[in-house]
């Protein structure tokens, strides 16, 4: 069973006890909270796909912490400009474990 979820203006998908990073959510850790719209459901034999979501399908997750992403590094160069810039970037993310999956 597993879901395809948006979260954040990503798609993720979704099994049940499956560890996810998603975009930095304002949640304690140790909390539950719910992931979605549900966009795709299937279960082995039951596929619904949403248009644009799937209307009664739930998606639970646990918060187990709050980290940052490797850095990655923006550089700029115009040639022959003597035009150099280096930058580097960290996302911000949460880590979640699902624990359910409910269709209703």
């Amino acid at each position: 069973m597993y879901a395809i979820i948006e979260n954040a203006g990503y798609q993720f998908r979704a099994e049940s006890g499956a560890l996810l990073s998603v975009p930095l959510m304002d949640a304690e850790v140790g909390s539950t909270v719910d992931l979605g719209p549900v966009l795709l459901y299937a279960d082995g034999k039951d596929l619904r796909v949403g248009k644009p979501t799937v209307a009664g399908v739930t998606v639970r997750a646990e918060v187990i912490a709050h980290g940052k992403a490797k850095k990655i590094i923006v550089f700029k160069l115009q040639r022959r400009e003597n035009y150099r810039r280096t930058k580097g970037h960290r996302q911000n993310f949460t880590r979640v474990r699902v624990t359910e999956i409910s269709a209703g």
